[in-house]
């Protein structure tokens, strides 16, 4: 008979879960509560799927996975906080503007019209104001969307590719940089958001900073070693608002010892916005931050 489902290490991937918790929360709570495939292996159902990467979305949030597993469906839906947007200055142009049309776009799942409608923003704002005043406030309400429930993790990607796709594409036909600050761009293990990441490379690299992208997940001392290997002057990191908030000071320590005392440790994103300062690591809370950032290592090593 057929047994369809999610295999273990399916779920594993899609939730954020590991396949240790999996099966303790099964022994200890009695959900997840998979069925068994012809050769006895776990095959999880997609509405237990679904209710997992929300207990997951809430536990990044804070809440504590013992009672969000027993919660009913209901329960775990109102915990997702529902956080109005702050209005504009009274009279000022709103980065805003035209936003809630490039999200239906997307809702409405119109690739085509929403790489159209990015491209007409382009070609209007230029590229330091496009990402600045449309890919930066847009990335936001996305997460914003996602965390309260409101779109799809399947249109959240959809907006993600199509937004690399375009980012990416201008960057490569930007000139090259100088030969200093060479800059590393990318992210710690488990932390898999580019977007901050092509965000910031296109700030830095219309500044003239030479960006060395590598893209995500990589690990400390490969970070290290290829901070040595490109002889880096700084390594820029991303850190998304999935990303859990309480892991993020060690790491920067454990990065900031691995590294040379002169390469600069820079960590920006949503993620880092309840981080405390740390010694020998600047915190950037939003892409005027970056380009401050540079200006100022510019200046001191002019």
């Amino acid at each position: 008979m057929n047994n369809p489902g999610f295999d273990i290490a399916t779920v594993e991937r899609d939730t954020g879960l590991s396949k240790d918790v999996l099966r303790v929360w099964e022994r200890r709570y009695g959900f997840p509560l998979p069925e068994r495939d012809a050769h006895g292996e776990r095959r999880y159902s997609a509405d237990q799927v679904e209710r997992l990467r929300l207990i997951k979305r809430l536990m990044d949030q804070g809440h504590r996975p013992g009672k969000l597993v027993a919660a009913p469906l209901e329960t775990l839906t109102g915990l997702s906080p529902r956080r109005p947007r702050p209005a504009p200055p009274a009279g000022a142009e709103t980065a805003a503007d035209g936003l809630d049309e490039l999200l239906d776009l997307i809702r409405r799942h119109d690739a085509a019209g929403y790489a159209r409608a990015m491209q007409q923003r382009l070609a209007r704002q230029g590229l330091l104001r496009f990402v600045q005043d449309t890919v930066a406030p847009l990335t936001g309400r996305v997460g914003e969307e996602w965390e309260n429930g409101r779109i799809e993790v399947f249109e959240e990607h959809l907006f993600t590719e199509l937004t690399k796709r375009l980012l990416r594409q201008n960057n490569a036909a930007l000139p090259a940089g100088r030969q200093r600050p060479r800059v590393i761009l990318t992210s710690v293990p488990e932390e898999q958001h580019v977007l901050g990441l092509l965000m910031a490379e296109t700030l830095l690299a219309l500044e003239g900073a030479d960006c060395i992208p590598l893209g995500t997940q990589m690990p400390l001392l490969e970070i290290a070693r290829a901070a040595e290997a490109h002889r880096a002057d700084i390594v820029a990191l991303s850190f998304s608002v999935a990303f859990p908030g309480r892991r993020v000071p060690t790491l920067l320590q454990q990065l900031r010892e691995l590294l040379p005392p002169g390469t600069a440790l820079w960590a920006g994103g949503a993620g880092i916005q309840r981080t405390s300062p740390l010694p020998g690591v600047t915190l950037l809370h939003g892409l005027p931050d970056a380009l401050q950032a540079l200006a100022d290592w510019q200046r001191e090593h002019a």
